[in-house]
């Protein structure tokens, strides 16, 4: 692969055209609700992404900028993303992604939680 002049945006603009996509066909082919169809999406593609940055670690090529990885994660590929740390034992030893993500992870439940409460609808 050749090197990627703007890797930030061109992996951004990949995971929109590329969750989009998977969106259009879940919702076409299913009677899946959006948001359950978006979530999906998101995370499988979140999940594709982790195992393409460690591919590109052990062929020593050009990585997926954590900050999209991150991105990902708060965008709802909370699942995939950490699918893809266990399945290919990636970001597990970097502290400071870790503790990010957690916060993105714990942030997310609590939001969660608060919007099924039937006072905070």
């Amino acid at each position: 692969m050749t090197h990627i002049r703007q890797p930030k945006k061109f992996f951004l603009w990949t995971a929109v055209v590329l969750v989009t996509a998977a969106l259009a066909v879940i919702s076409y082919y299913t009677t899946i609700r959006f948001w359950w169809a978006y979530l999906m999406s998101i995370n499988v593609i979140t999940l594709l992404f982790y195992g393409y940055d460690k591919r590109r670690v052990i062929a020593n090529g050009g990585r997926i900028p954590e900050a999209v990885l991150h991105l990902l994660a708060v965008l709802g590929g909370c699942v995939g993303a950490f699918a893809g740390q266990m399945i290919f034992r990636h970001k597990i030893r970097k502290l400071k992604f870790m503790l990010i993500f957690a916060a993105t992870v714990i942030v997310q439940v609590v939001v969660v939680i608060c919007w099924t409460l039937p006072d905070w609808q």
